[in-house]
């Protein structure tokens, strides 16, 4: 790919190279993926990825929140080539090496909290979720587990039974998980109980409350999980008074608080994890997505030492903690730290969401903006007033900047996210930010 780059379409897309090659992909995969665009990639840099026609596309969704780094960062190949011509696996399940105790003590300093934790590597967000569920009924002995609606935690069965963002992800799944109890969320915008902040008196969390009063006897829940910003969803931000109050339940109950920070950790929403933004220490964060840049899956969980205390073989996976994975996450913290780039997403955030504030200004379309750091959600709606979501004017707008060489990424009903690598350069930023506002006049033109 040439060093200095911007978008450029050389065929439709899918191009010709593409369109057989999905043909190929739609006869042997399963059907159970998603797909969402016609993208064949075979190179990337930076914040760029080139399809297989010849392409060049600008990529506001980051590989679906795992390149924080961006595209083939120098440092991280470096990293991994020195490590592959030395050893690429030694079971860490069963053996000792050194880079996988060096990153659990470098995630144990970063994540939030200054008590003695423990780490366990799986192999995606999934398992680290799943590792969280088992570790948390494992030192409690309890059976319950309070989730929240539009939430998202994995596919795996545990994972799966603790979200619910779409019925079709447990659509003929049954039975899950027993013992998960969900609650609202606190979506403003859309507040279930039509209330409006800040004078709602928190009913999302009263309901809570209400419930252990009358349905799930407090005694015996284990934990709360929680994506301290609901990813899947579409980046909905709860207000600053809410995660301080549901710990003081926790709390009071004694209960276990799990931050699943998948998406959210690692720098993304302009903190190292996002549950600083609201001055909360979870018991147990799970990370993955971010964590080795996109190099190889790792997923970790890491939590209270006292709560990690389940006993040897009780959990376990062959290849988490992988030691080329290791190396590159180890490698990808040093890259966070050196090159400041969680400040950079908090910096270049706040420039974007002036800048779509403004646009929102004068848009008929846009009817939130909302978001932290590198991690912004615009929910498109058909009127202001009665917000109905604008899904199929939302599909319009991310197909017209996939046109112009803009990759955008859809959340919840109507939500676009937006969440470059965190070391786009500025330029950049301001090329797909152009991009998306002439692709929304567009299409605000047509509806």
């Amino acid at each position: 790919m040439p060093t200095r780059l911007k978008p450029k379409i050389v065929t439709p897309i899918p191009g010709p190279k593409a369109r057989k090659m999905v043909e190929r992909d739609q006869k042997i995969m399963s059907p159970s993926y998603t797909r969402a665009e016609p993208i064949v990639a075979v190179e990337g840099k930076g914040c760029y990825v080139k399809d297989v026609d010849g392409n060049i596309l600008l990529d506001f969704s980051s590989g679906m929140f795992v390149l924080n780094y961006g595209y083939s960062h120098p440092k991280l190949i470096r990293a991994v080539e020195k490590q592959l011509k030395k050893l690429t696996h030694f079971a860490g399940t069963d053996f000792y090496y050194e880079q996988q105790v060096v990153l659990a003590e470098m995630l144990a300093e970063i994540t939030p909290g200054k008590f003695r934790k423990r780490v366990y590597f799986g192999n995606s967000g999934a398992e680290a979720v799943e590792a969280a569920f088992k570790c948390v009924r494992w030192h409690t002995r309890k059976p319950r587990i309070i989730a929240f609606m539009g939430g998202f935690h994995g596919r795996t069965y545990g994972a799966m039974s603790l979200s619910s963002t779409r019925v079709l992800h447990h659509r003929y799944f049954s039975p899950l998980v027993p013992g998960v109890e969900f609650i609202p969320f606190p979506y403003c915008y859309r507040c279930i109980f039509k209330q409006k902040y800040p004078g709602c008196d928190f009913l999302c969390l009263e309901f809570l409350r209400e419930r252990l009063r009358t349905v799930v006897p407090p005694e015996e829940v284990a934990a709360v999980i929680t994506e301290p910003i609901q990813g899947n969803s579409g980046y909905i931000v709860p207000p600053p008074e809410y995660y301080p109050m549901l710990k003081e339940i926790c709390d009071e109950y004694g209960w276990i608080f799990i931050a699943d920070e998948v998406q959210t950790g690692l720098g993304r929403s302009g903190k190292m994890f996002a549950m600083e933004h609201w001055n909360v220490e979870p018991d147990i964060v799970c990370i993955a997505k971010a964590l080795a840049g996109g190099i190889a899956p790792i997923g970790a969980t890491v939590a209270r030492e006292e709560i990690m205390d389940w006993e040897p073989g009780a959990h376990a996976s062959t290849f988490g903690g992988n030691l080329v994975a290791c190396v590159a996450a180890i490698e990808g913290i040093k890259i966070l730290k050196e090159e400041k780039l969680v400040e950079r997403a908090a910096k270049l955030g706040e420039e974007i969401m002036k800048r779509l504030q403004e646009i929102a200004e004068t848009s008929k379309l846009i009817g939130d903006v909302r978001g932290k750091g590198l991690m912004i959600g615009v929910e498109l709606v058909k009127d202001k007033k009665t917000k109905n979501p604008a899904t199929n004017e939302r599909e319009a707008l991310i197909r017209k900047a996939l046109d112009k060489g803009l990759i955008l990424f859809r959340g919840g009903q109507s939500t676009i996210r937006i969440a470059p690598p965190l070391v786009i350069p500025k330029r950049d930023l301001e090329i797909g930010m152009d991009i998306f506002e002439q692709s929304l006049r567009e299409v605000e033109k047509e509806c």
